[in-house]
């Protein structure tokens, strides 16, 4: 009997252990840890904000979904992992001490690092979690006019909330009348041509953000926030009436003393997702060290490779599934600029970009599906 660790709740962790539940037979046994006891879709934060859905739309109850197909569910936070015991330490949850692995698969998400920004958490509206969205939405509703200030900082590696916030703003501003009086601008550390690290993309958001008079600010190093600027590394100021930032991010905390990650605490993993340097661990999503933003959509398929692979261990097979690295996204923009991007980022291949309202409605329909599907 093999008994599997699965740590963390959100899409990685969600999928690699439906994945193993499907493939892996009895007498072996899958658990899932989460530090939460509910999963969030967190690109729906952002309709959320504007009063398009409720939290309850968004999210499900992990105990009842993971029992339902026969994972089990431990709440708790993971404090410390031990490879040489093949034991992980848990607190302040339900089970708190020493849980016992013969497979381990993090896919425990990123750490915030709002040290690296002054002022962040005390200034800045954000999109991390279904309180913020709420508090963000009350604080929309009352915007009278001004400057609106939506980006991301340096390290957030997260940008589409940042541009479907920017035109679901856009939209917001106009419908109450207030455009003439409203200014929006997207603040980004990245190069002024190549966001999402494409000409092809650039020039796409570049009409998308002009037909909504959305102003770009690229090359901007948010260094820290008061009550009424965000203010660069260099000391460039841009005052604001409302803002949304998504914050620097790192590796999580509970493998930072493991010899297991890059310079900022995202781990190494090989193509077939196992951890470099561990025997019998895997790591997938947003913990994992791959260039690029980090998407939902990349955390399933590297679940689904690691799934397969340790499931071919189990079998006495040798693992064969490799992970192809690419980011697929829809921008939602709420008519016909919606944009659609498929890249290949191990090939440096150009994105595959298209427009239109067909890809906003394809969006709506896959949330449906995955949340449908996963409650």
């Amino acid at each position: 009997m093999a008994n599997i660790l699965v740590l963390g709740g959100g899409f990685g962790g969600v999928a690699v252990a439906e994945s193993l539940a499907r493939q892996v037979s009895k007498p072996h046994q899958v658990t899932l840890i989460s530090r939460n006891p509910s999963f969030v879709f967190y690109p729906d934060l952002v309709r959320l904000a504007f009063g398009k859905c409720e939290p309850d739309d968004i999210s499900f109850d992990l105990r009842d979904a993971m029992l339902e197909r026969g994972v089990g569910f431990l709440q708790g936070e993971v404090a410390r992992i031990n490879p040489e015991e093949q034991q992980v330490t848990i607190a302040h949850g339900e089970l708190q001490g020493q849980v016992s692995y013969d497979y381990l698969i993090l896919a425990l998400g990123r750490r915030l690092a709002t040290e690296q920004v002054t002022g962040f958490f005390e200034h800045a509206g954000h999109l991390l979690d279904v309180k913020a969205a709420l508090e963000l939405g009350e604080t929309i509703q009352t915007f009278k006019g001004g400057r609106a200030v939506i980006g991301q900082c340096p390290g957030a590696r997260l940008p589409v909330p940042v541009y479907e916030m920017a035109f679901a703003f856009s939209r917001f501003v106009k419908a109450r009348a207030l455009n003439d009086i409203s200014h929006i601008t997207i603040v980004s550390p990245d190069s002024p041509k190549l966001p999402f690290g494409d000409l092809n993309v650039a020039v796409a958001l570049r009409g998308a953000l002009e037909t909504h008079d959305i102003e770009y600010g690229p090359d901007f190093q948010i260094k820290r926030v008061t009550s009424t600027a965000v203010i660069t590394d260099s000391g460039d100021l841009l005052d604001y009436k409302l803002l949304m930032l998504v914050p620097p991010f790192r590796g999580p905390g509970a493998v930072s003393n493991l010899g297991i990650t890059n310079e900022d605490g995202y781990i190494e993993v090989d193509a077939s997702m196992r951890v470099r340097g561990i025997e019998k661990v895997y790591a997938v999503g947003d913990c994992v060290n791959f260039p690029g933003p980090k998407l939902g959509h990349m955390a399933v398929h590297q679940a689904e490779i690691a799934a397969n692979n340790l499931a071919s261990e189990l079998r006495g097979e040798v693992p064969s599934a490799k992970y192809d690295h690419e980011m697929m996204l829809i921008i939602d923009e709420g008519g016909e600029d919606t944009i659609y991007l498929h890249k290949g980022i191990w090939l440096d291949e150009k994105a595959q970009v298209r427009q239109g309202r067909f890809w906003a409605w394809a969006k709506r329909i896959h949330e449906r599906y995955w949340l449908a599907r996963h409650a």
